[in-house]
C-alpha cells in the first residue's frame, strides 16, 4: 500500500536533505534575471555545481558516520528556508531562452516549404496548420517527395534514416540542391541512437532536445501566462508513483529504484506494474505526491515528458535522475524538483520524503513557482515541423554544415 498524505508540520527538525551551504552561497551571489545564458551565466552554473559537489563530499558514506553524520545533516538542513524568490530567480535566465526564440513568421515573403523524407517511425500521419496551432505563417508542410526539388528545408529523422541506411537518402549530382537545408532530427539520447558515425558533413542543421541545437525543441518549458491563474494542488492521497514501459536491470534508474523501495513505498504503473486507470496518466499521477521522473539513460539537456508531462503536469513533486542538477536549473527553479544526486544514498532520500509527507508547509513549498509560471508540454511531432518554418523564415540565406555530427551530439 502506498504512503497517504500527511498533515501539518511536525515541529521537529527536518531530516537530510539537499546540500544547504553550497545551495544558501549561490543564492547570495547575483543572478541574471532577463538575460540569455551566456558565458559568464555558464560559469556561474560549473561553478556552483562544483560547489554543490564538494557539499555532497563533505557528507559522502565512509566520511562521516553514525550520530555525527546525522547531527551535521540536521544542522546543514535546520533553519533552511524554502524562498519562492530563488526559484523565480533560478529560472529567469532559462525562461528568457524560450522567449528569445524568433518570432512566429508573419504572412508576408514568399511560403517556406519543408519536406518530411521520412514520416517519424513510418506512421502517416495529418501535418498541422502551422498559422492556426502556432501562429506560425507561410509554411507549407509535405510528405510528397516529388516536391523535393522545390523544399526549402527537408527533414531527417534519425531513427528513420538508422533502420534505412545512407541508400535511403536522396540521389543526385549532388544530392542536395543549392541553398537547400538537409535538417537531421532526433529526440532519442545519444544511448538510443545508432548509426551516428558517418553522417559528418551531410546535414545543414541539427534539431533536438539540445540547447545549442540550430532548431532547439524541449519537451517542454516554463512560460509566464499573459494573466496569472490561481494554483489548486489536487487532493494527495498516495506517496510515490512510477510510469515506466522500457524495464532494463542495466539501466540506472532500475538500480535506484530496487535501492529505494527498501525504505518506502512505491507504486509502479506500464510494463512491470498496475495498468493505469481510466483516466489516463496524468489523472493518476495526481494522486501522488511525488513522482519518479527517471530518465533512461543520461545526457546533457535530455529532460523528457517524464518531468513536464508526467510529473509537472500531474502536479506531483519530481524526484529526478538525469543529467547533473545545475543541467536542470537551467529550465527550471532549484526549489521545484528533488534530484536523487542530492542525497549520499537512496536511504536519505526515503527520510527525506517521508518527512515531506507529514510537514505540508515544507511540501507546499515546492509548488511556490506555480504562482507566475505554467507549463507547457511539446507536443510530438506538429510542433517540431512547424517550428523548422519558423527557423528557415528566420535563417534567410544561412547556410552551414554540420561536419561532426557524432561528436557534437555525444558530448
Amino acid at each position: 500500500m502506498a504512503g497517504r498524505g500527511g498533515g501539518g508540520s511536525s515541529g521537529t527538525s527536518p531530516p537530510p536533505g539537499p546540500g544547504v551551504g553550497a545551495e544558501r552561497r549561490r543564492r547570495q551571489q547575483p543572478q541574471p534575471q532577463d538575460a540569455l545564458p551566456g558565458p559568464s551565466a555558464a560559469g556561474a552554473l560549473r561553478g556552483a555545481e562544483r560547489r554543490q559537489r564538494a557539499a555532497g563530499m563533505a557528507a559522502a558514506p565512509g566520511r562521516c558516520r553514525g550520530r555525527c553524520c546525522w547531527r551535521r545533516w540536521r544542522r546543514r538542513l535546520r533553519g533552511r528556508r524554502w524562498a519562492l524568490a530563488a526559484g523565480l530567480l533560478g529560472a529567469a535566465a532559462a525562461l528568457a531562452l524560450y522567449s528569445a526564440l524568433p518570432e512566429p513568421a508573419r504572412a508576408d515573403g514568399e511560403a517556406v516549404t519543408v519536406l518530411l523524407w521520412w514520416e517519424p517511425f513510418g506512421r502517416p500521419r495529418r501535418l498541422p496548420d502551422c498559422r492556426r496551432r502556432y501562429n506560425i505563417s507561410g509554411c507549407r508542410l509535405s510528405a510528397d517527395r516529388s516536391r523535393f526539388g522545390e523544399a526549402q528545408a527537408v527533414l531527417f529523422h534519425h531513427r528513420d534514416l538508422a533502420r534505412h541506411g545512407a541508400e535511403g537518402l536522396p540521389r543526385g549530382s549532388p544530392p542536395r540542391p543549392p541553398r537547400q537545408r538537409w535538417v537531421w532530427m532526433n529526440f532519442e539520447s545519444p544511448s538510443h541512437s545508432p548509426g551516428l558515425r558517418g553522417l559528418g558533413g551531410l546535414f545543414n542543421w541539427t534539431m533536438s532536445y539540445r540547447r545549442d541545437s540550430d532548431v532547439f525543441v524541449p519537451y517542454g518549458y516554463l512560460y509566464v501566462p499573459p494573466a496569472p491563474r490561481p494554483f489548486v494542488l489536487p487532493r494527495k492521497t498516495r506517496l510515490v508513483a512510477w510510469v515506466i514501459s522500457n524495464w532494463n536491470e542495466e539501466h540506472a534508474r532500475v538500480r535506484y529504484y530496487r535501492q529505494l523501495k527498501e525504505h518506502l513505498p512505491i507504486d509502479v504503473y506500464g510494463a512491470r506494474g498496475m495498468a493505469l486507470a481510466e483516466g489516463g496518466l496524468v489523472e493518476t499521477v495526481s494522486a501522488y505526491k511525488f513522482y519518479l521522473a527517471f530518465e533512461n539513460s543520461q545526457h546533457t539537456d535530455y529532460i523528457t515528458e517524464k518531468l513536464w508531462r508526467n510529473a509537472f503536469s500531474a502536479s506531483a513533486v519530481p524526484v529526478v535522475l538525469g543529467p547533473r542538477r545545475a543541467n536542470y536549473e537551467r529550465f527550471i527553479p532549484p526549489d521545484s524538483f528533488i534530484h536523487v544526486d542530492d542525497f549520499p544514498s537512496p536511504r536519505l532520500l526515503a527520510t527525506y520524503l517521508k518527512f515531506l509527507d507529514k510537514n505540508k508547509p515544507n511540501y507546499r513549498r515546492y509548488f511556490a513557482w506555480r504562482k507566475k509560471y505554467e507549463v507547457h508540454v511539446t507536443s510530438f511531432w506538429d510542433e517540431h515541423f512547424c517550428k523548422v518554418c519558423e527557423a528557415v523564415r528566420a535563417a534567410g540565406n544561412q547556410i552551414k554544415t554540420v561536419r561532426n555530427l557524432a561528436s557534437w551530439f555525444e558530448s
